[in-house]
């Protein structure tokens, strides 16, 4: 039984995939295994995971017969992992040198936790390499080991589920796994955290999060596959209703649920211009339906942003936006 298991999705990424492999296999700690699964990818993609496979014991390849997308292809990998410990990787992005001998060492001297989270840092085309804005969360004194009551500040982390060590006990004990969709990391992050007693953090960069140029990113896409939010956030507070002594929480996943809305609609490039009313009025009926009466918004414009958004008021939302860049504009 490996120590870690790293689960690597991949479709249309022959480009990077390479290097993303690479970034694994040449880790300083060798107890892993590598499961990739190519979901159906029509370009050279299976036959190079074939090919690292043949040179290498620790890879396992799945080949789905149909493209089932990012979540249940990890839900695929998930079912064949046999590690302590679960990794999720996307195939475009890589680890960082030593990263699995410092998870290693992190768990070891935390007494085994559910889930550790360590930091990531953009990468772009052109050499920049820039750590997220989150990095004084890491660096925030505190128990090395806690749950989220005593650090709530992780619910501010971007809610993605490749910068997190998850023991696989936990998940199966918690019955996680991914839903279809574009936002198929909001119910699975959520829960994982709400639900751990036992978590840790590592203050390092674990993972390159590559920048890719316009269309290469799906969230950067635009479609109207992003009212897909609405639906994932519909399965986070079904957790928490099947959870009432976690109903503490619903009042700050709510805040996070509305700026997580408000960064999909302020974005450029991902509701089309021709959706964005059915955008705010589906907003406005979602944010009724699971408001908390408990919820206080934040202050500032973001936080009339949001409320705007959650009214439905898109003519003064726009309004708002438009004042904000002309005093950027002014101040320039």
């Amino acid at each position: 039984m490996p120590r870690f298991s790293v689960i690597v999705p991949v479709y249309q990424v022959q480009e990077y995939l390479a290097e993303c492999l690479d970034s694994v296999l040449a880790q300083s700690c060798p107890d892993f295994e590598l499961i990739a699964v190519d979901d159906r990818s029509p370009d050279r993609c299976g036959a190079i995971l074939d090919e690292y496979a043949a040179r290498d014991s620790r890879i396992t390849v799945l080949h789905l017969p149909a493209n089932v997308g990012l979540g249940r292809a990890r839900n695929a990998g998930l079912a064949e992992a046999t590690g302590d410990y679960v990794i999720f990787l996307d195939s475009d992005d890589t680890f960082t040198p030593g990263l699995l001998a410092d998870v290693q060492d992190r768990l070891t001297a935390c007494a085994e936790p559910e889930i550790l989270v360590y930091d990531y840092a953009r990468t772009y085309a052109d050499g920049r390499v820039v750590r997220s804005n989150s990095a004084p969360i890491f660096a925030r004194p505190g128990p090395d080991v806690f749950a989220l009551d005593q650090r709530p500040d992780l619910l501010d982390l971007l809610m993605v589920v490749w910068n997190k060590a998850y023991r696989r006990d936990f998940i199966d004990a918690q019955g996680l796994t991914f839903p279809a969709g574009y936002y198929e990391d909001t119910p699975w992050t959520f829960p994982a955290l709400l639900s751990a007693s036992r978590m840790t953090v590592l203050d390092r960069v674990g993972v390159h999060y590559r920048q890719r140029e316009e269309g290469g990113n799906i969230l950067a896409t635009a479609s109207r596959k992003h009212f897909d939010v609405f639906a994932q956030y519909d399965l986070v507070f079904a957790f928490l209703d099947q959870h009432p002594e976690l109903g503490r929480w619903r009042p700050v996943v709510y805040g996070r649920m509305v700026h997580h809305l408000n960064t999909v609609v302020s974005k450029p490039g991902r509701i089309p211009p021709g959706d964005r009313r059915e955008y705010f009025r589906r907003a406005a009926e979602h944010c009724a339906r699971l408001r908390p009466a408990e919820y206080r918004p934040g202050p500032g414009v973001k936080g009339l942003r949001t409320e705007l958004l959650s009214h439905g008021r898109y003519l003064t939302y726009q309004g708002v936006r438009a004042l904000a860049r002309t005093r950027k504009a002014l101040r320039g």
